[in-house]
């Protein structure tokens, strides 16, 4: 008897400790709540629907020590997570014009992950967290944050597994192959304007600094390349509003190598036939020597302040701060022949390639217009980290510009050149058709006098 329960218990034993190890190996099902979506503001029937996630449940489960806490799926499903600064008193409004434009070019693919935003008030503290709780949440892709705190911050994480796409960029170096960065970095355009000065054959640049932060930023990137170059800095002055504007009438440049040639005489027969020779006077200022350029790093207000005291054959470069797509044309006389760079969303709204996008139903100034253009080839980048299309797909004609990899894990966007004139920025081949336009307004106009005097009967 004693034999027979000893058997007994010792088959009980083994069938418990059998089950135990069944019931470890298997994934225990996760129960989500009712999911909680919202549509954008403004979007179409049919357009991803966004879900605003509370980034916050923490499993509990035994870990090894120093090791973050695993976190539980909240709405579990395939998508593409945004993480936006959206709760950030200062940065909600560009967080919302960048979803905006994110959430427009996903809703014209015809087949993708829907897009879910992951709202956040500080960034950078935060965005590990939020980006830990997306993946848990089966992201299959992630943009964001926007912020540069909130990039350094997710730059450090070691545990970056997805295609990510950081809206900003930060001198930290990435702890992982998969985060790559995209912005809208203003010395960038400052770089490029370098460029264009220098490839236009211009050597001595006189930098005219309006005192802010952000001019110093675009003074300093303008410098550097425009040295790199080979240019020469002849100086640096800096004007701010209600300043001495005679800093301004007698800007420092470089002398002429050469004495100008005088102004031709001009030879005058008058009506009894006498005949005389006369140098006519100059208007304005006498020109400057070539080679000699003015880079403005201000905005529009400062530039519409600063440009009438320069010399009118003074070039003047400067970046896309001084454009501001709500002025008037006549406002804007006072910018003409300034030369910049912008993006083709605001320079060229009519091209096939900007045209295939929505508008925002929001009323937006110039910066939030560009966040939300700035919104749209980032969702397009996106889709090729995810897609694995970087190679076939670059350099990319982009609604902010032309977008390549300029290392590796950094895309650049060349912005488009302009010129102000007519009160408008005008691409070149925008200005060849005002041009075209009013050459043939004026012919037609001709026309029409010559018809009128030939329709006259003689007297």
């Amino acid at each position: 008897m004693q034999r027979s329960s000893f058997w007994l218990l010792l088959l009980v034993t083994l069938y418990v400790s059998a089950c135990a190890t069944a019931t470890r190996d298997q994934v225990a099902p996760v129960v989500v709540p009712p999911s909680t979506t919202t549509t954008p503001s403004g979007a179409a029937p049919g357009e991803p629907v966004i879900s605003m996630i509370d980034p916050y449940a923490i499993d509990i489960t035994a870990l090894p020590p120093g090791a973050p806490a695993p976190l539980q799926p909240d709405q579990y499903a395939p998508h593409i997570a945004l993480i936006l600064p959206l709760n950030s008193p200062s940065f909600a409004p560009h967080a919302m014009a960048v979803q905006q434009g994110f959430l427009a070019a996903a809703g014209s693919q015809a087949r993708s992950f829907p897009v879910r935003v992951y709202s956040s008030a500080d960034e950078g503290k935060e965005a590990i967290d939020i980006y830990r709780q997306a993946q848990a949440n089966g992201a299959v892709a992630v943009a964001g944050p926007l912020t540069r705190s909130g990039v350094a911050l997710l730059a450090g994480y070691t545990n970056i597994t997805l295609p990510t796409l950081a809206l900003n960029t930060t001198d930290s170096k990435p702890e992982s192959d998969k985060l790559y960065f995209f912005g809208l970095i203003p010395e960038t355009e400052a770089r490029q304007a370098a460029q264009l000065a220098f490839a236009a054959n211009l050597r001595d640049a006189t930098i005219i600094n309006t005192g802010t932060a952000l001019s110093k930023r675009l003074v300093l990137a303008f410098e550097d390349e425009w040295k790199k170059l080979g240019g020469n800095i002849t100086a640096e002055v800096t004007y701010k509003e209600g300043d001495d504007a005679s800093v301004l009438l007698n800007l420092p440049v470089a002398p002429w190598l050469v004495e100008p040639e005088p102004v031709p005489p001009i030879t005058v027969i008058s009506e009894t036939g006498e005949v005389s020779t006369t140098t006519p006077k100059r208007t304005g200022p006498p020109p400057l020597a070539p080679g000699n350029i003015v880079f403005l790093a201000g905005d529009n207000k400062q530039a519409r302040l600063i440009r009438p005291y320069l010399n009118p054959s003074l070039p003047v470069y400067a970046t896309s701060q001084l454009f501001n797509m709500h002025a008037d044309t006549l406002t804007n006389y006072d910018l003409n022949e300034i030369h910049f760079v912008d993006m083709p969303w605001l320079l060229q709204p009519d091209h096939p390639a900007v045209m295939i996008y929505p508008r925002s139903d929001t009323s937006y100034d110039t910066d939030k217009e560009r966040l939300y253009a700035f919104g749209i080839d980032a969702y397009r980048l996106l889709q090729m980290l995810l897609n694995d299309k970087l190679r076939s797909s670059l350099p990319m004609d982009g609604v902010t510009g032309r977008i390549h990899l300029a290392e590796p894990n950094l895309f650049q966007r060349d912005a488009i050149t302009a010129t102000f004139r007519y009160g408008r920025g005008l691409t070149p081949e925008g200005l060849a058709a005002v041009e075209a336009e009013r050459a043939a307004a004026k012919a037609a106009e001709i026309a029409a006098r010559r018809a009128a005097e030939n329709a006259t009967p003689a007297p």
